[in-house]
């Protein structure tokens, strides 16, 4: 039976409004963060610039007019076939089509297009939980019919995740997972048992594994090993703190050549700390709360159950994914290598987030009015 698209109305322009500025500002900061690096490696100053608006924003700016428009109803029947075919992208980084650095299995190359599985998997995950939870409110209290395969569903796609290792990548999916899960109704202990389950896993792969503990002791003991492991979580708490309260200025970062790792990817962070101090920072924070809370208002007007769980995803996806990453530059948790949504460089991430972000929209036309 054909999904009938109702009357919409016009779009959330809030949302839209907000999510423009954090994209633009992204974009200012990666300009000022990739410009020394860019010159030396590749004799092009706005070559990384240029890479991020062409594979980020290009074809991010596809999906998020294809999600701003399709009715988002028709997302739910393709979800099943979409998470199903994500799952088979992640076993294909092992494949000859995959390949990675430093002992991971990340990325996917088909000729010309490289991207990252594990970030697709954030928009078919979402979309196929948002219709399986959506579909049976009673599958949600049941323990045969609803905890028991939501925590076989996450062990599947988590461990698929844990093997490459994308560890980052499925903490988060893992985090909104539950958040999802208690917005559509699940009893308490539901939500406990899962929770207690995912830190379990995550604290046994931490003991078991040499990089993982490594990281977590080079947390703990950031004085030990500073040319080593420590190395980078020291370096970006001394260019976020030589920023001080307003700055060294736009584009007059010391670090972000020589001495700060990653300065476009997850550290980015610390280089608007730098260049921009604390109230560059607290404005960033402001605007990533700013869009939280639309899209909370989103979701609690979404016409139906699918709708309000799927912006529930995507704004827990989000938000897990900003706390982690400053939370992680300024010392709260361990090192993790998580980039800012919206700000970091990478071009599948920042399709993925677009392409999430117009499905969004398109729930808002259809609001229910209070």
């Amino acid at each position: 039976m054909a999904t009938r698209t109702p009357r919409a109305s016009s779009p959330d322009l809030v949302f839209i409004v907000l999510l423009a500025l954090l994209i633009v500002f992204g974009f200012v900061m990666l300009t000022s963060a990739s410009s020394d690096m860019a010159k030396a490696r590749f004799g092009d100053s706005l070559y990384f610039l240029k890479h991020q608006l062409l594979f980020g924003f290009g074809t991010g700016l596809l999906g998020f007019f294809i999600g701003m428009m399709v009715y988002y109803r028709r997302w739910e029947k393709w979800a099943p076939w979409l998470f199903a075919a994500s799952l088979l992208l992640l076993i294909l980084v092992f494949s000859p089509l995959g390949f990675g650095t430093k002992g991971s299995e990340r990325w996917l190359s088909v000729g010309p297009i490289t991207f990252q599985p594990g970030e697709v998997l954030k928009l078919t995950f979402f979309l196929f939980l948002a219709a399986w939870l959506g579909k049976n409110a009673a599958r949600v209290k049941s323990l045969k019919n609803g905890l028991i395969p939501f925590l076989l569903i996450l062990g599947l796609t988590a461990g698929l995740l844990f093997i490459q290792p994308a560890t980052s990548i499925a903490v988060i999916i893992l985090g909104a997972a539950f958040a999802v899960y208690f917005i559509a109704g699940a009893k308490w202990w539901y939500i406990a048992v899962a929770i207690l389950v995912g830190v379990g896993v995550v604290a046994a792969l931490i003991y078991v594994t040499p990089y993982r503990s490594e990281r977590f002791t080079s947390f703990l003991h950031p004085e030990t090993d500073t040319l080593g492991k420590s190395y980078q979580i020291n370096q970006i708490l001394m260019a976020i703190g030589s920023g001080g309260a307003t700055g060294v200025g736009f584009g007059k970062s010391t670090t972000k050549l020589k001495t700060l790792p990653e300065p476009i990817g997850d550290s980015i962070f610390a280089v608007i700390g730098e260049e921009l101090g604390f109230t560059g920072t607290v404005a960033l924070v402001l605007l990533f709360l700013f869009l939280l809370l639309t899209g909370l208002r989103i979701a609690s007007h979404a016409p139906d159950v699918f709708g309000r769980l799927f912006v529930t995803g995507f704004v827990s996806l989000v938000g897990i994914q900003t706390f982690i990453n400053i939370a992680a530059m300024t010392k709260i948790i361990p090192i993790t290598g998580v980039p800012l949504p919206f700000v970091s460089y990478g071009g599948t991430a920042l399709t993925i987030f677009l392409t999430m972000a117009g499905i969004v929209v398109n729930i808002s036309k259809y609001r229910t009015r209070t």
